[in-house]
């Protein structure tokens, strides 16, 4: 198992460029099974998590290159099996989106119950919807594994090919509004999908989609209708900059007063989460025009109150609300801004859980319930020795890390590399005291 060890108390300074957009990407690797020829995508991330995926399009029999200089071309021009492997599958719950386009292909998918982030229950109604309103028939199977331990399988058929549709999605989920939206490119006729998600990267693989012949209307809200066709035409895309990624920076560079630019993003994407910290006292100087955002080293960080004096709450929300996956960014950065406010995390009922490890570190926040934490700072932090539940909450550890006295080891660091591209060697670029100790899992 690789780890960390960090120094804290350095602070950092220089420009750091954002990555391409993870959930993007997975998405975009799952759709490639919809072509019969290569599809090439640029400024892919070199993490864990699209190693993954890409070795789950590998099991199936298609040939996909590795990433090199972020350039991967994906050739489905055969796909030997319509079922996913077990042990990939649980690693990463991405790998529901090879549902959809199992079906186009083959008539058939064969699911197993996915992995992913251990942040609480996250529901697979809503894809299993998705796909039986498209004309797919599900099957539940109780199976037994080489583990003896029970395991799920959900047998999707649709031998004659998807239907379009209507689809009312019982929640925005983001994956399942991806699944539908490919799974509706290559049905035959039009698919309404309501209350979709409407997040940067399902637009992003929506106009993927729409270069390659697909008509798609309705991006960016929450009423998406696509139009099936046979004749898909194989194109390049870039993925776009990773968001969460840049958001994580900002965090960082507040709690460790560091200045810092960060290149290669569009702040018009992200105005609420740049009011968000705002609330919390950091200061952000975004431009549009050179797609960066500058972080200056001498912050306020102070908590503003509402009207009133009223403690603020933070809170998550579909987009283009504040994102769930920086609930842990944010969370950590206040406990080094002075003034209390509540964080209150609505979708996952066990993403909060890494509070404890604040909490040896000498953070003071108080965990309400599952969903809520009041946090009161500014705390000094000191060094601890600790394990990454999560990617979000990991990466909030080498946060509190960098800024507390002492030197901090955080172990299972493979969580952080699923989804920060090389986060310990651009971190050490910055004036970073931060070394790995084991292996580092790549992109594939």
């Amino acid at each position: 198992m690789a780890a960390f060890v960090v120094e804290g108390k350095h602070r950092l300074s220089g420009e750091i460029a954002i990555a391409g957009n993870k959930n993007e990407v997975l998405p975009l690797i799952a759709s490639s099974l919809l072509f019969k020829k290569p599809v090439t995508f640029t400024n892919v991330p070199d993490i864990g998590d699209v190693g993954i995926m890409l070795d789950i399009a590998r099991h199936l029999g298609v040939r996909a290159s590795p990433i090199q200089n972020g350039v991967v071309t994906i050739d489905a021009a055969t796909v030997a099996t319509s079922e996913l492997p077990f042990d990939l599958s649980n690693e990463i719950r991405a790998s529901l989106l090879f549902a959809s386009s199992l079906l186009v292909r083959t008539g058939r998918a064969v699911i197993v119950q996915p992995g992913g982030d251990a942040i609480g229950r996250r529901r697979l109604d809503t894809h299993f919807q998705v796909l039986s309103g498209l004309g797919a028939v599900l099957t539940v199977e109780r199976v037994s594994l080489e583990n003896d331990e029970g395991g799920t399988r959900f047998v999707l058929d649709a031998p004659k090919g998807l239907t379009g549709a209507e689809l009312y999605l019982d929640e925005a989920s983001v994956t399942a509004t991806e699944n539908a939206v490919i799974a509706a490119s290559g049905a035959r006729g039009s698919t309404v999908i309501v209350n979709a998600a409407c997040e940067p990267h399902v637009q992003g693989l929506c106009r993927f989609l729409q270069k390659a012949g697909v008509g798609i209307e309705g991006l960016g809200s929450n009423i998406i209708t696509v139009h099936g066709t046979a004749d898909l035409s194989p194109c390049a895309h870039g993925v776009g900059s990773d968001y969460i990624e840049a958001a994580s920076f900002i965090g960082l560079a507040a709690a460790t007063r560091s200045a810092l630019t960060i290149t290669g993003v569009d702040p018009a994407i992200m105005r609420m989460i740049l009011h968000q910290f705002a609330r919390i006292g950091v200061v952000t100087e975004p431009s549009r025009d050179k797609h960066q955002i500058h972080v200056p080293a001498e912050q306020p960080l102070a908590v503003k109150t509402d009207l009133g004096g009223a403690i603020p709450k933070i809170e998550d929300a579909p987009w283009p609300g504040f994102p769930a996956d920086l609930t842990s960014i944010i969370l950590v950065t206040a406990t080094q801004s002075r003034g209390t406010c509540l964080v209150h995390e609505k979708m996952f009922e066990a993403r909060l859980f890494f509070v404890d490890k604040l909490l040896n570190m000498g953070a003071q926040i108080v965990l309400c319930d599952p969903h809520r934490a009041v946090v009161v700072g500014p705390s000094a932090l000191h060094a601890s020795r600790m394990s990454s539940p999560d990617i979000r909450a990991g990466m909030a550890l080498l946060i509190a890390a960098l800024a507390a006295e002492g030197t901090s080891v955080i172990q299972n660091i493979e969580q952080i590399d699923r989804g920060y591209q090389q986060i310990d060697a651009r971190l050490f670029k910055l004036g970073a005291n931060i070394r790995r100790t084991g292996e580092r899992r790549n992109g594939g």
